[in-house]
């Protein structure tokens, strides 16, 4: 279960609605059940696609949503924006943009793990031009770091807390392109696949734009499209390594420890 959406007419970016379709069709090749692409969303549409997807998501294993567009945080609280957002004053956030914690929500219900990727932290205008009603109130710069209250959440976010992403000169923006490398690959563990995608932005963006992952997982590794050697496979593969250590261990030669170690390393690589 996914869904990927994006904004903003006011400030239009040239990457989000192609960076949402890539994200959806590479979802739809790893053969998640249901993967619906939204875009240009109104407030009001926004409202009722996260509405909608909290329903969908009660009785998944996975959910994900990817939002790619403009975001904000106010006073501690992140905020996507519509592409209608009439943001003048900074109390309109609350009414104009949906907050983050509601699009967790949406996702907490799923059984197994609960992502949201965020390619949101471009250099929003908005926040240089909204007039505070409070002065205390506080309008940072990107988004604010968050951890998530329920267990195997994770929140990627394409900059750490307090810096900016780019939207990318090319045909996508650095954080997507390197999510399309590394996000559904075979057995590849979601964590390792995130440092991945951080090792390859600070590459492209010369340092200046650090993805930051946000919330944990348990023990077991974790990955969006399974090991072609998961399953039957990969109990077998267990299975014989057990059995070549427990028979080196017996023998005790050498060249019983040597087999071993060859053994294991053909089962391990040839993925």
């Amino acid at each position: 279960m996914s869904s990927e959406i994006r904004p903003t007419r006011e400030f239009p970016l040239s990457n989000p609605a192609k960076d949402a379709a890539v994200v959806a069709n590479l979802l739809q090749e790893a053969k998640f059940d249901s993967v619906e692409l939204r875009q240009n969303l109104s407030v009001s549409d926004l409202r009722r696609a996260v509405s909608e997807f909290f329903d969908q998501a009660t009785n998944a294993e996975v959910a994900i949503v990817y939002y790619a567009g403009h975001g904000i945080e106010v006073d501690g609280v992140n905020y996507l924006i519509p592409v209608d957002a009439a943001l003048v004053r900074d109390r309109d956030v609350y009414d104009e943009a949906i907050s983050l914690d509601r699009v967790l929500q949406a996702v907490e219900s799923a059984k197994k793990l609960r992502l949201v990727i965020l390619d949101a932290c471009r250099d929003n205008p908005f926040a240089k031009s909204m007039k505070k009603t409070f002065s205390s109130r506080a309008i940072s710069r990107g988004l604010v770091g968050i951890e998530p209250a329920k267990p195997n959440t994770l929140i990627a976010f394409a900059a750490k807390a307090g810096s900016t992403a780019s939207d990318g000169d090319g045909a996508h923006s650095p954080f997507t392109t390197a999510l399309l490398r590394h996000l559904t690959t075979p057995g590849l563990d979601l964590r390792k696949a995130f440092g991945r995608v951080r090792d390859e932005v600070l590459t492209a963006t010369n340092d200046s734009q650090e993805p930051f992952v946000y919330g944990s997982l348990g023990g077991a590794d974790v990955s969006l499209v399974p090991s072609p050697f998961d399953g039957k496979a990969g109990v077998d593969q267990t299975t014989e390594i057990r059995r070549n250590y427990e028979l080196a261990e017996r023998i005790g030669t050498t060249e019983a420890w040597d087999t071993l170690s060859r053994t294991t390393a053909t089962l391990t690589t040839s993925g």
